[in-house]
């Protein structure tokens, strides 16, 4: 499968955001910790910006960036949201609810457990009624999702803004699925060659690829390992990038440099 990437989004720690980061990710400037600041969406009604969870804004924010970057219309995409936790700190807090002798759920918190929920915001925050996934893939889930966003900008020929955003659950299930700093991809995905040249295709198996000095990042973090691409995309280079599976199989990533 071959389309074009024309927007890119991008927060996590030492990473603030696609333009700022670049330099960063090309190796053109060291990685440094930093904050990772979550701003309430600011397209959101009131009411609902005030419902959001820290999941929910790390995901809009990189969709958001990917968006203006692209220059299309933010409700002219059909949308695909990929997650490993999905929003593992208001599950926790449900889960801690129920635990609790006659404790009582929010409504706000039963309203934001479910997977598509930054879906959900997104297409409120645009007024978009076009065509969306929610996905989960364990570890597999920035990989699984960017098949799925490919396949749908091959199959019918439109725009798909693809999105990919983790963040750390919170004790005690941390203890059970570890989770690093939160990290967030978003990329606008387009039928034919315009912007930077993607190919995606399923293989028998693949090296898998390296993050270099931000492997730790990758390692921690199951969205993090879109790094290899936006490496070879904020570089301007060639590249070919194998994601294995854990069945075994690999997604394995053609880059042909544009202006991403």
């Amino acid at each position: 499968m071959r389309c074009g990437i024309i927007g890119v989004g991008l927060l996590g720690p030492g990473l603030p955001g696609w333009a700022a980061s670049r330099a960063v990710l090309a190796g053109e400037a060291p990685w440094e910790l930093g904050e990772v600041p979550l701003l309430p969406p600011a397209a959101l009604p009131p009411t609902e910006r005030r419902r959001t969870s820290a999941a929910v804004r790390l995901a809009l924010a990189v969709a958001a960036e990917a968006a203006s970057a692209s220059g299309l219309p933010p409700d002219g995409m059909e949308t695909v949201f990929a997650s490993s936790n999905g929003d593992g700190a208001v599950v926790g807090s449900i889960l801690e609810a129920l635990h609790t002798p006659g404790g009582a759920i929010s409504p706000t918190q039963f309203h934001n457990s479910v997977h598509n929920a930054a879906a959900g915001y997104w297409g409120i925050a645009t007024g978009s009624h076009r065509a969306s996934v929610s996905l989960g893939g364990h570890d597999d889930s920035f990989a699984t999702g960017l098949v799925q966003a490919a396949a749908a900008v091959v199959a019918r020929r439109v725009p798909v803004l693809f999105c990919c955003s983790d963040a750390p659950l919170t004790p005690p299930l941390d203890g059970r699925r570890p989770t690093g700093a939160i990290f967030g991809a978003a990329l606008v995905l387009v039928p034919g060659d315009a912007g930077t040249v993607l190919s995606v295709e399923m293989a028998d198996r693949a090296e898998p690829a390296s993050a270099g000095a931000l492997g730790p990042l990758m390692a921690a973090n199951p969205a993090a390992r879109a790094l290899p691409l936006l490496q070879a995309l904020a570089a301007g280079r060639v590249a070919r990038i194998g994601l294995p599976l854990l069945d075994g199989g690999a997604v394995v990533l053609g880059v042909e440099p544009g202006a991403a």
